[in-house]
């Protein structure tokens, strides 16, 4: 045979093992399944309402925008108007900046819930007869997208408009829950809901368990996956991953954000926010690295370890400064504690460094709000600033409402994602 014919070949094989890779996905996402005869009939014709960003692509990485676009015509159904998360419809706008509404995509308005106006209004629902949700959330309660969709919800079941879920994977897992409840007197954008920080359920699941836990009366569908099982993290599903905002920037990022989030909004660190690992390393100059890897890694804290690191980060705290700390690896996802291992940290940075983790917390009244607002309760700052062993009084924090919560989820769970018991 030619070189050529063997180079043919050789590229013929590329581009099947390619194609095979992303069709032999096990995991079929809700906007896969929303063109098929069983739910495109919902759609017949409806003025449809898009709540979306650049997360939402299908398997072959088609966005569900263009999707609908592509369908409507023989559907049915018109895509009338699209509603933008925090970070916009791109995703290229920072945490906590408003998206404005933005010029028409092919004559389509695009309205920003997370700027002057962060729920639907009246207004912009005028002649919408459908809302969909397409948006990949993280797994935690902190992240504003299950916020976004209980606020869309609400409005909706005012207006008595349906609305349809496209469900997607909890990247984390289905199974991890851990953290703090939530004081519902200190609700807000970044948290809403009284769920513990991860919750181990998927965006479908939580508008189930929005739905009727607090009576919102929408009338709901959620399109459920195929193959995506609890015990699976993204990577498992081999579905191709897009980052949800810039921090963000890997799918296994997501496991790292209830773990060093907390600590990061205290300032006393640097958490890789301005550095190349953002959420997976915790640094500081007044830290020895070897000193607290080893006393971390004593604890023996299910399902991580921690690595002596050294870095100089780009801008946030400590920006151009030497900083020394731990590069925190998770070795088993589906039992590591993720905001246990967080107040784990910030305990033993305060036990062997406690004139520098002092010197260090310092934050104004705004600060501490947010922080508050964050945790979704006033007693884990209130234990870190008055207490001087901190570990095992957080980590027992809202456990017997923790209990409680994975009880009262259980009827909210999809039972196509169980696994199977062999």
């Amino acid at each position: 045979m030619s070189i050529s014919k063997l180079r043919l070949c050789y590229f013929l094989f590329l581009a099947l093992v390619s194609s095979f890779s992303v069709d032999a996905a096990p995991v079929q996402l809700g906007v896969d399944r929303l063109f098929t005869p069983q739910y495109e009939k919902v759609l017949r014709g409806k003025q449809i309402g898009l709540i979306t960003n650049h997360t939402a692509v299908n398997i072959q990485n088609q966005s569900t925008i263009n999707l609908i676009k592509k369908n409507a015509a023989n559907g049915g159904y018109k895509l009338k108007a699209l509603f933008a998360p925090e970070h916009g419809l791109t995703g290229n706008q920072y945490a906590s900046e408003d998206v404005q509404n933005s010029k028409d995509i092919d004559g389509i308005p695009i309205y920003s819930l997370h700027g002057v106006t962060r729920r639907p209004t009246a207004t912009m629902l005028k002649n919408i007869t459908l809302l969909i949700y397409d948006i990949q959330d993280i797994g935690s309660r902190s992240y504003t997208y299950i916020t976004t969709l209980f606020y869309v919800m609400e409005e909706a079941a005012k207006l008595k408009i349906p609305v349809i879920v496209l469900d997607r994977p909890n990247p984390i897992n289905g199974l991890v829950v851990d953290g703090p409840m939530l004081n519902e007197k200190l609700r807000s954008m970044v948290g809403y809901i009284n769920i513990p920080y991860c919750h181990g359920m998927t965006i479908g699941e939580l508008a189930r368990y929005f739905n009727s836990e607090y009576r919102i009366g929408c009338s709901l569908t959620v399109v459920p996956m195929n193959g995506w099982k609890r015990n699976m993290t993204f990577q498992d599903t081999q579905l191709r991953w897009i980052p949800t905002s810039p921090q963000i920037p890997e799918s296994n990022t997501s496991f790292y954000y209830p773990m060093t989030g907390l600590l990061g909004e205290l300032q006393l660190v640097n958490i890789g926010v301005g550095y190349t690992l953002p959420f997976k390393v915790v640094g500081a100059p007044w830290i020895k690295a070897t000193e607290l890897a080893q006393n971390l890694n004593n604890q023996k804290s299910p399902g991580v370890h921690f690595h002596p690191f050294y870095f100089r980060p780009f801008f946030g705290r400590y920006a151009h400064e030497n900083c020394e700390g731990v590069l925190i690896s998770i070795t088993n996802p589906l039992i590591y504690q993720p905001v246990s291992t967080q107040f784990l940290m910030i305990g033993t940075l305060k036990n062997l460094y406690p004139k520098a983790f002092q010197k260090a917390f310092q934050l104004d009244k705004d600060k501490i709000e947010m922080f508050n607002k964050l945790s979704g309760t006033t007693e884990v700052y209130r234990v870190i600033k008055d207490e001087k062993f901190i570990t095992w009084t957080l980590k027992a924090l809202d456990q017997k409402e923790r209990a409680a919560f994975i009880e009262k989820r259980k009827k909210y769970l999809l039972p196509e994602y169980e696994l199977i018991q062999e």
